[in-house]
């Protein structure tokens, strides 16, 4: 029987809880019966829906929060003036031991801002990232940062790397993740300067890292790599595009078979097939983003999911909490280090001055 884990619920961000909250996390308990949970929102609202819910009941605390962050709130008012609000409690109940990871489908740059001014950032690690994963031609990719770093330089790039191939290894249990650098071309001319020193650092130190070079726009569907590293504007973009391509291409479907009696006979026969390809575009099948590069286990859901979706997140919350992965985090951190260090030595005595000609 695996060790109970206790997960903190921001109870009150989404756009449709508490509710959703309650009816996600009773779905990820039927998975997980090992699970309890911290609810932190509004007890008037939380104790009558809890009813509704006996199994969850019997594993989870309700914890008063007097405040909710709202969608429009900006994270530095958030982070100021929210202290006592349900997502700040989740947070701090990983700080403080109560609970091992928080999930949250509230205001993003709200929990990001909270996250990292509670939690810290990992030794070694000087911006934290969003990383999710998506559907390919191939099975899943993992892509970062997704729009909490709207600059970032060599150095971010190379560290979301190295916690992008651990969070694949984790996730998808993959042995050695593949990795690339999302770029204009695959040529190592091409790019701005932070891309082409990112991937120069990834050639020359030796690091336990599968790294296939630059990627382009059209990798993402391929499933060309198992982890794709960008900037978080490039990242946010790019997701916000495949999703809106997804929407597209189902309204185009839907439009296509209702165009003629004729059509609509293909769509009854075609059915099956069809609901395969729903389930496999299904945007709560991919439901759970991680705040990577903390000291905690922090997951955003979309604030527009459902019940099932939000098991979903909690789902991703609990793997990563039961694999460690902050303490692999840390490993490869090491391991970086001491392959900079090696290489910057090696540089350094490649332009030291021959003995006999120093003035």
């Amino acid at each position: 029987m695996p060790e109970q884990v206790c997960i903190s619920l921001d109870a009150m961000g989404g756009d449709h809880a508490p509710e959703m909250v309650l009816a996600g996390a009773e779905i990820a308990l039927k998975r997980l019966p090992h699970l309890k949970f911290l609810m932190f929102g509004d007890e008037a609202q939380l104790k009558p829906l809890m009813s509704k819910y006996p199994s969850l009941e019997d594993v989870s605390e309700i914890r008063h929060a007097s405040q909710e962050v709202s969608m429009e709130d900006k994270p530095s008012v958030a982070l100021r003036q929210r202290r006592d609000s349900s997502m700040r409690l989740a947070i701090n109940a990983v700080k403080e031991g109560d609970a091992q990871g928080v999930v949250s489908a509230g205001n993003t740059g709200a929990l990001m801002a909270m996250a990292k001014f509670v939690l810290k950032t990992v030794r070694g690690i000087d911006r934290p990232a969003i990383a999710t994963y998506m559907p390919t031609q191939r099975g899943e990719t993992v892509m970062l940062d997704l729009g909490a770093n709207i600059e970032c330089d060599e150095h971010n790039l190379v560290q979301f790397a190295l916690m992008g191939e651990v969070f694949t290894r984790i996730l998808f249990g993959l042995e050695k993740p593949s990795v690339g650098l999302l770029n204009v071309g695959i040529e190592e001319l091409k790019g701005n300067e932070s891309v082409k020193k990112a991937a120069a650092i990834l050639r020359e130190i030796d690091l336990p890292i599968r790294f296939e070079g630059f990627v382009e726009g059209d990798d993402l569907a391929k499933g060309t790599v198992d982890v794709i590293v960008t900037d978080g504007f490039t990242g946010n973009v790019a997701l916000k595009t495949a999703e809106g391509t997804a929407r597209l291409l189902v309204h185009f479907l839907r439009e296509t078979f209702k165009s003629s009696f004729f059509a609509k006979i293909g769509y009854l026969l075609a059915r099956r097939s069809l609901q395969r390809f729903r389930d496999r575009m299904d945007p709560r099948r991919y439901n759970g983003a991680m705040l990577l590069g903390l000291n905690g286990i922090a997951v955003k859901s979309h604030g527009g999911t459902d019940a099932l979706g939000f098991s979903n997140a909690i789902g991703v919350c609990h793997d990563l909490i039961v694999n460690n992965l902050n303490d692999s985090i840390k490993h490869e951190l090491a391991v970086f280090e001491e392959a900079m260090s090696g290489l910057e030595n090696a540089e350094h005595e490649d332009v030291a001055v021959p003995v006999g000609q120093a003035n």
